[in-house]
């Protein structure tokens, strides 16, 4: 199968249209993030916000103990569960157990905003694995990513429901490699991993397919951004999109908004938070 890349259009994504149907919140789909070291809660916060906001129906956020209170009553459209943590403030690894129903119930998971250590992140995805609901899409992201290369029993239980979001310096460490340019890579990751790969831009299925998205500036790369686009990517998952399909319209929510963002606030000042309030609006308008 060609590796052309297909440009990614409104006039695409019509045709590829998102599920309209949902009656209840249980019809939308349910969304489990975890991650929310006690230095980063908000990253966690940023993908749970982006999950709702593109339509999710029902999100429980996990995050380290000590930030816990603090993130329900941020975000009260949220269930919040405290995880065990490290005297520096990392989730511990040993924290799953106390996510056993809530895996269970999740349609989606996404693994990874806002941890900080890698040897507890390995650990919480080992514990993870054998708890999660067996239909459960799994979308990983920052430290979930860097740890993925050493768990290969993991990644292979999860081909064909898996959805990484690695930016250059992840991907390489997915290859193995001290650097990659994302365009050559991000095949080889979809290839090796079973998974569909979003990164700068562009969108790569482990079949072949690929898709680029033909917006995004250097806003982009602030703080958070990376945080959001996963967040978004597993709140379209939990609408019943196929896991090409959320990337695609992931990415594209996320870049084409960052761009108007740019061209509104200039291109270095917008934050990543209001990627948040923008996106919708283009859902709209692609509905």
């Amino acid at each position: 199968m060609s590796t052309r890349p297909e440009l990614v259009t409104p006039a695409l994504l019509r045709d590829w249209s998102l599920s309209q149907e949902a009656s209840s919140k249980e019809d939308r789909g349910t969304v489990l993030v975890i991650g929310g070291a006690r230095r980063t809660p908000g990253a966690a916060m940023l993908t749970g916000l982006a999950a709702l906001r593109v339509g999710a129906g029902r999100l429980t956020m996990a995050v380290a103990e000590s930030a816990a209170v603090a993130v329900a009553v941020a975000i009260p459209e949220s269930g919040v569960v405290g995880l065990p943590e490290t005297e520096a403030g990392a989730v511990r690894g040993s924290g799953a157990s106390r996510l056993a129903a809530d895996l269970d119930a999740a349609d989606v998971v996404v693994i990874g905003p806002g941890l900080d250590d890698a040897e507890e992140a390995a650990a919480l995805l080992e514990g993870i694995a054998p708890l999660l609901n067996p239909e459960a899409t799994v979308v990983l992201d920052a430290y979930a990513l860097g740890v993925l290369p050493g768990l290969p029993d993991l990644y292979r239980g999860w081909n064909g429901r898996l959805l990484l979001t690695p930016n250059p310096a992840e991907a390489a460490r997915l290859l193995d490699r001290e650097s990659v340019d994302i365009g050559d890579a991000i095949g080889e990751v979809a290839a090796k991993y079973g998974a569909v790969v979003s990164g700068q831009g562009l969108v790569a299925a482990p079949d072949g397919r690929r898709w680029e998205i033909p917006a995004g500036n250097p806003g982009l790369g602030t703080s958070g951004s990376g945080d959001v686009l996963a967040g978004a990517a597993g709140g379209l998952l939990a609408r019943r999109a196929d896991p090409a399909q959320a990337a695609c319209w992931a990415t594209y929510l996320h870049a084409t908004a960052g761009d108007r963002l740019s061209a509104s606030m200039g291109p270095m000042s917008f934050l990543a938070r209001e990627l948040l309030a923008a996106m919708p609006q283009l859902l709209a308008e692609l509905s």
